[in-house]
């Protein structure tokens, strides 16, 4: 199994339900993953929870006014079977620039445009808009 599939599949579903917020098993890839869709304006509020084996990460779900989700769409793009490298040149804009997608990097995971401004390539790890 994919665990940040898994992720991007509970945020899907939560945001269908119009939920305010989930818990979702905590690891450090996607608590960061997290944080970049945090600072990107996609979710509200990322908190750590509970200890050791009962770790998870609280995601607050963000909406518009008209009650519309933040997130329109969520795509993995790098898979364990196939993973997906893109040099700094080669890192395109996600839905014409309405969109980011998440790229680990050797300076850390950042966003598409961060990672073109800062002339660093890596791992598409997913696309969201």
């Amino acid at each position: 199994m994919d665990p940040i599939a898994d992720m991007l599949t509970s945020i899907r579903n939560a945001q269908v339900l119009h939920k305010e917020a989930l818990d979702i098993p905590f690891s450090n890839l996607k608590y960061e993953i997290a944080k970049v869709m945090e600072r990107a304006g996609f979710l509200d509020k990322i908190e750590k929870e509970g200890r050791k084996v009962k770790r998870t990460i609280r995601v607050s779900l963000k909406y518009g006014a008209d009650k519309s989700p933040a997130i329109s769409g969520l795509k993995r793009v790098s898979k364990p079977g196939q993973r997906i490298y893109k040099s700094f040149k080669d890192i395109k804009p996600v839905k014409s620039g309405f969109g980011i997608a998440v790229i680990s990097t050797s300076k850390g995971l950042m966003t598409n445009k961060e990672a073109r401004k800062q002339r660093l390539g890596g791992e598409v790890i997913c696309e969201v808009w």
